[in-house]
């Protein structure tokens, strides 16, 4: 997938989520706001009802018979209003007294309700008891949408709660409000979405136009054609597009080989140095053990020199490699028990034991010598920071389409210091017992094998102690 249809798609993805939750919330809870809209004038109602019972009460004049006929005059009397989409054809309300105890004393909804206990109702409770009392109850319990909401006030008679009036109304009303709006919200977010398709697209279109400018030159650049340098803008296509010319630079040998040259001369001034201090040396008269010494620091410091040379040129190598060249598929257990008999003579020599924990099943496809340095490389340098009677473990496990190897060692671990520094061009730690240090080349070339099987490598310290090297590689590389 092009990267502007992979813009267009995640813009899209992102306006799609970013409008379904708000929109979806709102459906959900316009209901809640309809019912906030019911229960204000309710409150009213019921208050003034209250009043007209408190008054009646006080006066020893409430008629039970008036509020019977009133509230059944009221329901046989025709209503016709079109409110809105809704067209409100009856009075659909219902109002309970109850005494101070919560007994009922007057139910527009029938006589035979007078007598019964509403003390338990949430309504009556709460209202008799000081606080404001209200509920929302199922009239079927099989039906969601058959809720009554019923809001009390107190009857007060002499500043004392005497009893509880409930106005109660159902939600039908809501329900035909809700019917009507959804339809609108949805189609109010569909056109929000189509918009926010449009926009996509052409942002998706904004933002690649400069990386085909830079995927143009680079074409015409990889075929040896002098095309000037395309206009980019300053964002981080831009930087990239001046990455490209660096790049560009260091495969034409300029930069590239400058900084070759200066860290080889710089790695090989010291045994030079100690080669040309050793070699005057041995031209004055001395003892023969004492001569001996000599020659062998001549010795080791030609090989130093060698090794260097040897590694920058492999380094040089499979840095100036664009992509594998070979491809195998290289059993895993066959790939670490290699490289683990190849160290048997260092790790006898310390004691060192190296336990591998590798499935038979796992593969990887790759270059098969270069894995087998990378390997070498980690575990070489584990075996150079371990104590004597150390112990090593070598793990893999699958992931996907990743493979992990690990090397673990129980040594001193990184200092913080050098963390950041771990995988540069000729840097190195003292081993531990010798003080020497290596070429500083090993990690740098584990690092570049790992980017060409599309992978990474980690050193991390452990809680423990010690520290573990971590090899990540794709499994088939593109």
């Amino acid at each position: 997938m092009k990267l502007g249809a992979r813009i267009f798609v995640c813009y899209f993805i992102i306006f799609a989520a970013c409008f379904y939750y708000p929109i979806d919330w709102i459906k959900d809870n316009i209901r809640i706001r309809y019912l906030e809209g019911v229960e204000d004038p309710l409150v009213d109602q019921a208050v003034l009802l209250a009043e007209m019972a408190s008054m009646e009460l006080a006066r020893e004049e409430f008629n039970l018979e008036k509020w019977y006929r009133l509230f059944e005059n009221t329901a046989d009397r025709p209503v016709s209003a079109q409110i809105y989409r809704l067209m409100k054809t009856r009075v659909d309300v219902r109002v309970y007294m109850t005494d101070q105890n919560g007994i009922v004393i007057f139910d527009s909804a029938g006589r035979e309700n007078i007598g019964l206990d509403y003390s338990v109702w949430r309504d009556v409770y709460l209202t008799l008891n000081g606080t404001y009392g209200a509920r929302s109850t199922l009239q079927d319990p099989a039906d969601p949408k058959s809720s009554v909401l019923y809001v009390a006030a107190p009857i007060l008679i002499d500043n004392e709660i005497a009893g509880s009036l409930t106005l109660a109304k159902p939600t039908t009303t809501i329900n035909a409000f809700l019917v009507s709006a959804r339809p609108q919200i949805t189609k109010i977010a569909a056109i929000a979405v189509f918009c926010a398709l449009v926009l996509s697209f052409l942002v998706s279109v904004w933002i690649t136009r400069p990386i085909h400018r830079l995927t143009w030159y680079a074409g015409n650049i990889s075929k040896g054609r002098r095309v000037p340098f395309p206009v980019l803008d300053n964002s981080e296509i831009g930087d990239m597009g001046k990455s490209f010319l660096k790049m560009q630079e260091a495969l034409e040998g300029k930069k590239y080989v400058e900084q070759y040259v200066e860290n080889l001369t710089h790695e090989i001034k010291s045994p030079l140095s100690a080669i040309r201090g050793a070699a005057e040396l041995l031209e004055e008269d001395m003892a023969p053990d004492q001569r001996q010494r000599f020659l062998s620091n001549i010795r080791n410091e030609a090989a130093r020199i060698q090794d260097i040379v040897e590694r920058m040129l492999a380094l040089s190598a499979i840095e100036s490699r664009q992509k594998l060249s070979e491809k195998e598929k290289i059993p895993v257990s066959s790939l670490v028990k290699t490289v683990v008999e190849s160290k048997q003579p260092v790790l006898s020599r310390k004691n060192i034991s190296v336990t591998p924990h590798i499935p038979e099943s796992l593969f990887i496809t790759g270059d098969g010598f270069l894995l087998y340095q990378a390997l070498s490389n980690l575990l070489q340098n584990a075996i150079d920071f371990s104590p004597e009677h150390g112990a090593i473990s070598v793990r893999a496990h699958s992931e996907e389409k990743m493979l992990r190897l690990t090397v673990t060692d129980n040594g001193p671990g990184i200092p913080d210091y050098a963390e950041h520094r771990i995988f540069d061009k000729f840097f190195s730690l003292q081993r531990p017992g010798t003080g020497k240090k290596s070429t500083g080349l090993g990690l740098n070339f584990v690092k570049e094998v790992a980017a060409l099987h599309q992978g990474t490598v980690r050193l991390e310290n452990q809680k423990t102690g010690g520290v573990k090297a971590t090899l990540t590689l794709r499994k088939i590389p593109s």
